[in-house]
């Protein structure tokens, strides 16, 4: 009722129902990114941009700054621009050979490309060198990557993933949507249940991190 008396007082100050529902939406999404979480944010991809801008003029100026290549390669795979990405990992290769980030990465832009047993082969090279690499996402990416070709595979990585990633309501949203896609309906629901458990014994801090990811569990559930 309150909410109904707010919403009909904003309209009658501003007196444009347009203006207003805009207004509520703005106050909506600074209130979610403050304290939840769950909408993405709009001006990430404009940082992006200016960083990738920002390293390009770097690179020109100093073509043996490998860590700005290497930089730069990870926010163009963000942007799935693979097919750049992939020669600026390759050029570096000598500098980073003893890096698990770096093949990791490799095997990614490998696997999007089509590339499917070389990206599987770097990526686990990646995880030999450092199994928590990039906090266990490669594995999902592996998942994602076999889901249609062989789920015996596929389950394998999302089990390794979860191994990596036991108390985080965001691991078990992941493998969740991963169980969903292969099928396993009552393994999503049970993935999606323990996110929301999850999240109920995180101290104060690590909730406002993981909110997104346990409300997005709980919706999942229902469905």
């Amino acid at each position: 009722m309150l909410k109904l008396l707010g919403i009909f007082a904003l309209f009658r100050l501003v007196g444009n129902p347009l203006i207003a529902l805009l207004i509520l939406l703005v106050i909506f999404y600074v209130l979610d990114r403050s304290f939840i979480g769950v909408f993405p944010s709009i001006t990430k991809p404009f940082r992006r941009m200016r960083q990738i801008s920002k390293l390009r003029t770097v690179i020109s100026l100093n073509p043996n700054d490998v860590s700005s290549k290497f930089e730069l390669a990870r926010l163009l795979a963000d942007r799935k621009r693979y097919s750049e990405a992939q020669p600026l990992l390759q050029s570096i290769e000598d500098r980073y050979a003893q890096s698990a980030e770096y093949w990791v990465e490799l095997g990614h832009v490998h696997l999007m490309l089509g590339s499917t047993e070389l990206g599987e082969a770097q990526m686990l090279k990646g995880l030999e060198i450092n199994r928590r690499a990039q906090y266990g996402q490669p594995y999902l990416r592996l998942a994602e990557a076999f889901r249609r070709t062989d789920q015996d595979k596929a389950l394998h990585y999302v089990s390794q993933f979860q191994e990596i990633q036991s108390s985080s309501s965001e691991a078990y949203y992941l493998a969740g949507s991963m169980y969903k896609a292969l099928g396993r309906t009552e393994e999503a629901k049970q993935a999606f249940a323990e996110s929301t458990a999850v999240y109920r014994t995180l101290p104060g801090y690590k909730k406002r991190q993981e909110r997104r990811w346990a409300l997005r569990s709980f919706f999942a559930k229902l469905r």
